[in-house]
Parts: structure tokens; C-alpha cells; sequence
């Protein structure tokens, strides 16, 4: 904030409320953030006056520091940047130089407009990620709930592996999935995890779509992605499964992916810019006539819906992000081909001497009898 000249600071990332605050409800439906200000000592958090005491709970601030604004600003037409706004003005802040989220989920348009025209001798910045590249570097803390993350992903694939067979729906995986995410390690629980893909057949053909109540037969792919959730904290796995026996096409492709794979996770150390992972993988996959236009993995940790990713730096051609010590990616091999799709991924830390991945998962393209 300084660097830029920001006096406020209105954060509305669900993530970076967590990050600065410990704040962990489930309401990010409605309008609620943090003030950030250099002249005190913690953040205000502002929301829904029935989350007041979720945010007691959650979070380490004090009490003076837990505003909720009433059903009025829900039920009447009212708006809760107007609150803030008022908030601001209380405190003879209302010619400050003021940063907010330009590009998060839970800002809309309307909010902008209510907040700058109600703060009209106020000054606004974009200060989008300013607090995401502030959480790219992970406390040993962070790095634990990462690795039980990692623990509870193992657990939650190795069962939808299992499950997978000749005439199981699709959705009764799905349902396993989350039984085991949830319930997570015997020593500790998952939280509901942000986004999770299981298509089954021609969808694997496409990144993002989730699961029908279609039954597996012989001659399926099916593409698993998923990642536990330990107190926010995300360590995605994506891994590929073919149900009988699978044609040469995609036994090639699985070995040209896990190589590129094993290459990246190579060159990862402190020092190499994020760029570099790319251009291994891609020097490599290109050779075998493989080719892939979207990034290969990008920066995760903490997140809420819909998204595990920080928004930070990505594992792409251009991204001169130099990686340090206790910074965590998803290095993730998406192709997608017109009528079939393969995956592969590892969540990574970046070490002294290299990378440790958080699953102790085998690589390789998972047959399962038809």
C-alpha cells in the first residue's frame, strides 16, 4: 500500500479476507470486505449484521473492529457500500487514497459505483492481487495445511479409482469423492473443497465440465481432478483413468505427457523464472508432435469458490515470476483433443534443492478392467 500511495485499502477476495483477517464464513453471497488502513492497527471487518458472529468466531480481530450493517441494506433496496461509505466517512477517511479489487468475483459494478459515487472527494486504484502476491511465499503454517491437504487428495483419488467399473454412474463416484474429501484423514477433516471434475467419454474433451449420471462401459476415459480443502487451503490432483483395454493413441499420448511432467518437475528450483517450467515441458512435447496452447500450471493455496488458483503467476510462456523457496503451484497437463481429453498434475512446493510434490500417487494412465 505504501508503494502505491494507498491510505485504504476495501478487500472483498474471500481469500485475502482470510489471509488478513482469519475470517472464514460461508457469505460471500452478499456484500461484505475488510478496510485496510496504514494508520491502524488491524483491519475492519464489515458485513451482514447475522454474520457478526461468524466473523467473532473466525477471525483474531477485536471486537471494535466487527461492524454488520442491518437487514435494511438486504430487504429495502439499500446498499452495503453505502455502510462502508459511511464507515469510511466516520473515520475522516473520506479523502483518501482508496484501493480496491477491480477483477474479484464478489465486486460487482454496482458496488464500484455506489462506493466512488458516495466517496466522491476520494481518490480509487486498482489494487487487484495486491494482496494475492503478498500470499505467494507460504508460512510453515500454510505449508502443513498444504501437505494434510495433499494427504486427504490421495485419499479422496485412490477411492474414486477404485470405485470406477463397468455400469457405476458417474455421480455415485462423484458422491464418493466428497464422502472422502470431506471426511478427510484420520487425523483431521476437509472443508468443502472449491471446484472438482469428473467427466466421463467425449466431455474429458473439455477442461471444466463435472459429471452426469451416465454408467462407465468398456472403452471410457474419464479425467479426475480434485483437491481436499484443509482450512481453505487447496492441493489439486488431476489423473486419468481408462476403463478396459486402451488404444495405442492414448498410451502414447500418457507416456509423452508424463515425460514432459517429469522434466518440468525437474527444473523447479529457487532462482528459475516461472517461464522456464514451460519451456521444458514444451521442448520436450513438442519434439513428440504434441503441442499445448494454454499455460501448464499456475500458483494455489488458500481459496473459496470457484477457483483454488491464487491468481498470481503462472507456469506460461512470458511469466518471468522467479520461484522461491515455500511457494506452491499446480503444475497441471490439460490436453484436450476434439473428442477426448488427458490429465495429469501435481500440487509442488518449491524447496531449497527443488520440488516436493504434496501426492504420493503413482503417474501413470490408470487401467481399469472392462
Amino acid at each position: 500500500m505504501q508503494e502505491k500511495g494507498l491510505d485504504l485499502l476495501w478487500v472483498t477476495s474471500p481469500p485475502n479476507m482470510n489471509y488478513l483477517s482469519g475470517y472464514d464464513g460461508w457469505s460471500f453471497y452478499v456484500h461484505q470486505g475488510l478496510l485496510v488502513s496504514l494508520d491502524a492497527e488491524e483491519p475492519v471487518w464489515i458485513g451482514r449484521h447475522i454474520d457478526v458472529n461468524a466473523a467473532r468466531i473466525t477471525s483474531f480481530l477485536d471486537e471494535a473492529n466487527i461492524l454488520g450493517y442491518d437487514e435494511s441494506y438486504i430487504t429495502d433496496g439499500k446498499h452495503a457500500l453505502s455502510f462502508v461509505a459511511d464507515i469510511v466517512r466516520s473515520r475522516n477517511l473520506g479523502n483518501s487514497r482508496i484501493g480496491v479489487e477491480m477483477d474479484t468475483h464478489y465486486f460487482t459494478a454496482k458496488a464500484y459505483a455506489v462506493l466512488s459515487e458516495e466517496l466522491a472527494n476520494a481518490s480509487f486504484f486498482d489494487a487487484d492481487h495486491l494482496v494475492n502476491w503478498a500470499r505467494i511465499v507460504k508460512s510453515g503454517a500454510e505449508i502443513a495445511y498444504l501437505r494434510e491437504a495433499g494427504a486427504i487428495t490421495d485419499i479422496a483419488m485412490r477411492a474414486a479409482i477404485d470405485a470406477i467399473d463397468v455400469d457405476v454412474r458417474q455421480c455415485d463416484v462423484a458422491g464418493i469423492v466428497f464422502q472422502n474429501l470431506i471426511s478427510g484423514h484420520p487425523d483431521y477433516f476437509g472443508d468443502m473443497p472449491d471446484y472438482q471434475t469428473l467427466p466421463m467419454g467425449e466431455n474429458t474433451s473439455a477442461p471444466h465440465l463435472t459429471w452426469t449420471d451416465e454408467r462407465f462401459k468398456a472403452g471410457d476415459i474419464c479425467t479426475l481432478e480434485l483437491g481436499a480443502n484443509r482450512y481453505r487451503y487447496h492441493a489439486p490432483l488431476a489423473r486419468t483413468v481408462f476403463v478396459g483395454d486402451p488404444p495405442d493413441g492414448i498410451k502414447r499420448l500418457a507416456a509423452i505427457v508424463g515425460e514432459g511432467l517429469e522434466a518440468a518437475l525437474d527444473e523447479i528450483r529457487p532462482g528459475v523464472q516461472a517461464q522456464s517450467i514451460e519451456s521444458v515441458w514444451r521442448g520436450i512435447t513438442r519434439r513428440a508432435g504434441l503441442r499445448k496452447e494454454s499455460r501448464i500450471g499456475y500458483s494455489v493455496g488458500l481459496g473459496y469458490p470457484p477457483d483454488w488458483g491464487e491468481g498470481t503467476a503462472s507456469l506460461a510462456p512470458g511469466d518471468t515470476t522467479e520461484l522461491a523457496e515455500n511457494m506452491t503451484f499446480h503444475l497441471i497437463i490439460g490436453i484436450w483433443n476434439d473428442h477426448y481429453g488427458y490429465e495429469l498434475s501435481e500440487t509442488f512446493l518449491v524447496t531449497e534443492t527443488g520440488a516436493e510434490c504434496l501426492s504420493a500417487l503413482s503417474r501413470e494412465l490408470i487401467v481399469k478392467d472392462g
